[in-house]
């Protein structure tokens, strides 16, 4: 660090693939003694209109002037939200703003990874400095580009084994020979949302749906040996794969019925996650579940009873576990202010650690 303490304020902002929100939280970060710690001292999810979601999911599709458009009108968007949340909350001003922009491309096999939202924008919507795009400089040193938590997990979370987040897909982060590994399991509320939509929910609260179907062994069985499971970190995934890889194995299935595909699913994402931990088991260890999916009731049953005696489940504070994320990439944001690195390589696979993220106001 360039100073031996530091007190630093950001907001971090989180749309992740399952489409459910933008994360906002506000968070004071402080060194002292070589070590990080955090406050988050207000948050908010703020669902998106109807017609922002509809851009939002067709983003994929659009023409590139479209995509340009909406770009800067999320941006916008992010910015003038930031706003209304400082003076709901009577917050001031953080000292930097960390987004992780809202994903439509990542294919880093090919080079690409693209986040809406376009730092300019937020930051000429509410005047305060913004650190984004995350994630092009390490997929540009041939890194995944993702998963960019496992720092945060580290100067943050150390005291727990395994750090997992159970979002749109799910991702682990944990120590291996001195080195923090971390890389993506596999689709969670990205599949789980789908079908709780198909049956005209917006998800399957308390994973209810999913309690009252039976798996289906079949197809439990061809979802368990995708290619994917296979490979080793690291190693990420996007839309792209799910649409192309795993939503064709459920929608060639939906004579099942949804309630069925739910518990098929949801056995599907206990195993894989499981499966991750018993390769990588410790003694007496403790892993920390966060995100959307840590507050299905049915998937965790079903998850913890797979780790019986292996691993102990922690689930905290339920701000901390829905905005994790958000707090994180304030924390990145505030690392690159700092011109810290925030990107681990062995998380990645890029070339070396480094400091990734475009600054805007600074």
């Amino acid at each position: 660090m360039k100073n031996s303490e530091q007190n630093i304020t950001a907001i971090g902002l989180m749309s992740g693939t399952s489409c459910d929100g933008l994360d906002i939280a506000y968070c004071e970060f402080n060194y002292q003694l070589e070590k990080w710690s955090y406050k988050i001292l207000a948050s908010e999810t703020l669902a998106y209109d109807a017609s922002l979601l509809y851009k939002l999911k067709g983003a994929v599709s659009m023409s590139g002037l479209a995509l340009m458009q909406l770009d800067r009108d999320f941006g916008t968007y992010c910015g003038k939200s930031i706003l209304t949340f400082l003076m709901k909350n009577n917050l001031p001003a953080p000292n930097i703003i960390g987004s992780h922009g809202h994903t439509v491309f990542h294919t880093p096999e090919t080079g690409l990874t693209y986040q809406l939202g376009s730092g300019a924008s937020i930051y000429g919507a509410c005047d305060i400095p913004v650190a984004c795009d995350f994630r092009s400089v390490d997929v540009a040193l041939g890194g995944q580009g993702a998963p960019l938590v496992p720092l945060g997990d580290q100067l943050l979370f150390s005291e727990y084994d395994y750090c997992l987040n159970l979002g749109g897909i799910s991702n682990i982060s944990f120590e291996q020979e001195g080195k923090i590994i971390g890389f993506d399991i596999c689709p969670v509320n990205m599949v789980l949302n789908y079908l709780a939509q198909k049956a005209g929910f917006e998800y399957d609260k308390d994973g209810e749906l999913a309690a009252s179907g039976k798996v289906n062994t079949e197809l439990l069985s061809t979802l368990n040996r995708l290619e994917f499971y296979k490979e080793n970190g690291p190693k990420s995934l996007g839309k792209e794969w799910f649409d192309t890889n795993f939503l064709p194995l459920i929608q060639i299935h939906e004579s099942l019925g949804i309630n069925n595909l739910l518990a098929t699913a949801v056995e599907h994402i206990a195993e894989q996650m499981a499966a991750t931990i018993h390769l990588h088991k410790k003694n007496n260890a403790r892993l920390l579940a966060t995100g959307g999916g840590a507050f299905n009731k049915h998937l965790m049953q079903v998850f913890t009873q797979k780790l019986k005696g292996v691993c102990s489940v922690e689930i905290v504070d339920t701000q901390t576990v829905a905005f994790k994320e958000a707090l994180i990439f304030g924390l990145l944001g505030a690392l690159r202010l700092l011109k810290e690195k925030n990107v681990l390589c062995s998380a990645t696979g890029s070339s070396r650690d480094h400091c990734g993220g475009a600054l805007y106001g600074v």
